[in-house]
C-alpha cells in the first residue's frame, strides 16, 4: 500500500464524518438489532434504462459541469456486498485482500485505515490510524472479528479486491454514472437531492453521521458505526443504502491512480462534508482500504428477445 501518510489524509478527506461520542459502541455495531434476513440477502434489483442528469445540483467543484446522460438498463445488487458473501468468495477461491497482503508483508506501510473513536485516540485529531492486521476479517484489528456482523457491508476492501469478487460472482462493479442514476432515480423527492439522507421534516433516513464531526455523533438516525444491509428503508427503486453507510467503489477512473467512489458512508455530517448526495463523488486510491469503503455490484441486461431456446 503506498505513501502510507498521503493514503491516510485522503482517507480523513473522503469520511464526510467522524467519530461517536466516548460512550457509544464501537464501529460498526448496530444500537437497533436490524437488517435484512437472509434469504433477502443477494438478490438484483432492475434498473430501467432511461436518462438522467449527471451532476444535478451539484455542491462541489468535482460534481460539475451538469449533463444530460442516457443509461442502458442494467441490474444492481439491493445492498452493499456483505461480510456473508465475501467469505463465500474468499472460502471458494483462497483469494486474499490487498489489506490481507499487505499485513502479511509487514513494513511501515503495512495495514488499513481504521477510523478511532475519541476515547481511543492520543489527541483528538488523531481520528484514523493505518492498523497492520486490519481487514474485512478483523475490521478493527487484531482481536476484533465479524462473526455478529455477516450481513455488515464488508470493508477494508481494495478497487482489485472488489473487482476480484465481481467477477467471481458473474458481475462487475457499476460505472460512476449507473450508479449516480440508479441513486438519482430512487430518490424520494427527485428535486430534492438530500432526500435520500433526510426527510421533509429533518429526520435522518440513511446511515449519517448527526452531530459536530469529530466530537459527538448523536446517533439520531439509530446506528453508531456501520449498520447492517436493510437497517433503513431502501430507495424508491428497492435499493438499500445507496447514499450513506460506506462509501462504493465504482469502476470510473478519477485521475492516474485513483477511481471514484460514491454514496458517502456513515461518517457523512454537515459540518464536515455534504457527500450523502447522488452527484457527490471522491477520489481514493485504487489500492487504498479503510473501514468505511465497500463496494456493490450490477449485471448487464440480458438483450431483448435473448430468452432460452424452446
Amino acid at each position: 500500500m503506498r505513501h502510507a501518510g498521503a493514503l491516510l489524509a485522503a482517507a480523513i478527506l473522503a469520511a464526510c464524518g467522524a467519530a461517536a461520542p466516548s460512550d457509544a459502541p464501537s464501529a460498526d455495531v448496530s444500537l437497533p438489532t436490524c437488517g435484512l434476513d437472509a434469504a433477502s440477502i443477494g438478490q438484483f434489483v432492475n434498473i430501467p434504462a432511461g436518462q438522467y442528469r449527471k451532476g444535478a445540483y451539484a455542491v462541489y467543484p468535482e460534481e460539475a459541469p451538469g449533463m444530460i446522460l442516457h443509461i442502458a438498463g442494467f441490474e444492481m445488487l439491493a445492498h452493499e456486498v456483505t461480510n456473508a458473501e465475501f467469505a463465500r468468495f474468499s472460502e471458494a477461491t483462497g483469494y486474499l485482500t490487498t489489506a490481507e497482503r499487505s499485513a502479511a508483508a509487514g513494513g511501515p506501510g503495512a495495514g488499513s485505515a481504521v477510523f478511532l473513536m475519541p476515547d481511543e485516540r492520543a489527541a483528538p485529531t488523531d481520528t484514523w490510524q493505518l492498523v497492520p492486521g486490519a481487514t474485512w476479517r478483523a475490521p478493527e484489528g487484531p482481536g476484533s472479528d465479524i462473526s455478529a456482523r455477516m450481513h455488515h457491508p464488508v470493508v477494508h476492501v481494495s478497487l482489485g479486491d472488489a473487482e476480484a469478487f465481481a467477477a467471481w460472482a458473474g458481475a462487475r462493479l457499476p460505472t460512476e454514472e449507473e450508479w449516480e442514476y440508479a441513486a438519482a432515480i430512487g430518490l424520494p423527492d427527485p428535486a430534492d437531492p438530500r432526500s435520500g439522507a433526510f426527510d421533509a421534516s429533518g429526520k435522518p433516513v440513511a446511515n449519517t453521521w448527526q452531530g459536530i464531526f469529530p466530537v459527538v455523533d448523536q446517533a439520531s438516525d439509530g446506528v453508531a458505526g456501520r449498520a447492517a444491509a436493510g437497517c433503513f428503508a431502501p430507495s424508491v427503486i428497492g435499493l438499500y443504502d445507496m447514499i450513506g453507510n460506506v462509501w462504493e467503489w465504482t469502476a470510473t477512473p478519477y485521475r492516474a491512480g485513483d477511481n471514484t467512489i460514491k454514496g458517502g458512508s456513515y461518517l457523512c455530517a454537515d459540518n464536515f462534508c455534504r457527500r450523502y448526495r447522488p452527484a457527490a463523488r471522491q477520489p481514493q486510491e485504487a489500492d487504498f482500504s479503510s473501514s468505511h469503503i465497500g463496494f456493490r455490484v450490477v449485471r448487464d441486461m440480458p438483450p431483448a428477445g435473448s430468452g432460452p431456446p424452446e
